[in-house]
Formats: C-alpha cells, structure tokens, sequence
C-alpha cells in the first residue's frame, strides 16, 4: 500500500467514474484500475462496486476512504513541514477570506505580497466565517482573514485592524445631506446581508436591533433585503437596494470606494462603529514567517485617513 493508490482511491470516490477519476489524476484509466485492484488485493476486501455506468463505494470502502483522506491529510503536513524547513516564504499558502472584505482587500495586497514574496503563492478560498472556520480545523486552509472572534482554542487570531462600518443611504434620503448619520435612526429602515453574514450582526447591532421578523442568532431584524421577499448575498446587490430607495445599510469603509459610483450617500456614524480583521491560523502551522509577511503588507496597505465621501 502507498499513498498514490490512497490518491487513486479518493479520486475515484470523488468522480464516481473511472475515467474522470483518471483524468483528474493524469494517468490512463487502466494505470488507475490495476492500483486499485492491487490495493484490493493487499487489503483482501473489495472497496467498490462497479458498473458499466457508475463506480460506488462498498460500506468497508468508505471506511478505508477515511482513513485514506487521513493519511493523505498527514503526509501533505509532513510535506509542508519539510517545505517550511527549507524556506517558510515559499510555496503555496491556502488563505480564506469572507466575502465582505475580499473583493476590497485582496486589489490591496496580492500585488505588493507578490512582488515583496515572489516565492510564495496565495491560493485564495471566499467563504462565510464558518466555512472558514471549518477549512481551518479540517486543514483545507492554512490561514482566513475573518471579521469575527473564532472563540475556538484551536484556533489563534492576530488583530490587524479596525474597520469603521459607514451608513449607505439612497441620495434622496432624509439624512444624505448630514455630516454624520445616527445608526440607531435607521433601525426601521436597515437592510443587510443574508443568514451566514457576519456583517448582518454586525449592522443590526450598530442599529440597536430591530422590530420585524427574527433572524440571524436569535436576534429580530427588519429587513433581510426587503422583508424576506428576496434576500441580498452581496454587499453589491444590498448598496443596489439601497440606491433604488427600498433601505439604508452600513457597509464596512474598504467597500466604500468600490461601491460610491452606485449613486449612493456615504456617511460616518455618529458613534465610531467598527469591525475588527484579525488574522486566523492553527497553532501549529510550521510556516508563521508566512503569516508574518501577509499581516506586513496588509498593515502596509490599509489605511483610513482619507474622507469616505
């Protein structure tokens, strides 16, 4: 038994076929069969179930498939520790980041992080805080940049900065022409993001809760994107809302130049409202030169000094 039979055995159990499971792998499909069978033959137990349309797993199959995603998890973590030995600054770095924050984030930082760190490679993962989370513990990610607390022990967290969240109303709103604008005065109107979203919280908390429907964690909210009857996955689609006249949000200030020209008004908070980014890995991960170097150029790269407006 090696690890490429291991490989050719989760491949196939992805694919369900022979000949995509091949493919995937980059051998010939009859390469990829007789490993199999030789696996078959060491372990002296059939692991699947062939037909001449699909390939299924045997019930001891998917228990060997575990213990192969296992081994193969393990070996990829040796691997990795060799790697960093030789130099922490080279080679991939598996990083998720929610989708509040990577489309405005990321254009700040890939390219000083290339051109500061040409050997290292940002293999990026866009997801929701527990998808992160998750891809942290399970080992799919190295590291996620994250506007949450984890409140997971396995898990450690570099604070890089505070975001300040800014109210995003139509131009024809009672309070566009304000300097600031008072949070809690748009309780009745707030639109935010769909379930999963930390930003919702984050927004409905600014706003001091609401007094329709109930919603993310138990708190009531107004309206997630008017009133149930569409739901907004996007910071785009919500300021799209908002600029049609149907609510007021908060958006986080990274966003704020990237979505302005949608012909919204963007104005500061009368109460500093802020979220915190931090930086989350394991604490065992073997390359935290890495992590160093993307904590660096993001402290580098952002900076809110200038006007939202």
């Amino acid at each position: 038994m090696n690890l490429q039979e291991l490989r050719y055995l989760v491949a196939i159990a992805e694919h369900r076929h022979f000949g995509r499971a091949a493919e995937a792998c980059n051998v010939s499909q009859p390469t990829l069969s007789s490993q199999i069978r030789k696996l078959e033959d060491e372990l002296g137990v059939t692991l699947l179930e062939r037909t001449n349309k699909r390939v299924d797993m045997t019930p001891v199959g998917r228990q060997i498939l575990s213990h192969a995603k296992q081994a193969l998890s393990h070996a990829g973590q040796m691997e990795a520790v060799a790697r960093a030995s030789r130099d922490p600054l080279i080679g991939p770095l598996r990083l998720g980041v929610i989708p509040t924050l990577a489309p405005y984030l990321m254009p700040l930082i890939l390219k000083p992080l290339k051109q500061g760190y040409p050997g290292m490679t940002i293999e990026l993962w866009e997801d929701q805080t527990r998808s992160l989370i998750e891809g942290l513990r399970n080992h799919r990610l190295d590291a996620a940049l994250l506007a949450t607390e984890t409140d997971a022990p396995e898990i450690t967290e570099i604070v890089l900065f505070e975001e300040p969240l800014l109210a995003a109303l139509p131009p024809n709103h009672r309070l566009a022409e304000a300097k600031t604008a008072d949070p809690e005065a748009l309780n009745e109107e707030l639109l935010v993001l769909s379930d999963g979203h930390c930003l919702a919280n984050q927004a409905l908390a600014a706003c001091g809760g609401a007094k329709q429907g109930l919603g993310h964690g138990g708190h009531s909210h107004p309206r997630t994107a008017l009133q149930g009857s569409m739901q907004a996955a996007t910071l785009e689609t919500l300021v799209n809302l908002v600029a049609a006249g149907y609510g007021a949000t908060l958006i986080p200030a990274l966003a704020a130049e990237s979505l302005s020209h949608r012909g919204i008004a963007l104005l500061p908070l009368t109460h500093a409202t802020s979220r915190t980014i931090r930086l989350a890995s394991r604490p065992g991960f073997p390359r935290p030169q890495a992590l160093r170097a993307i904590e660096k150029v993001i402290r580098k790269a952002v900076s809110f000094s200038r006007s939202p407006n």
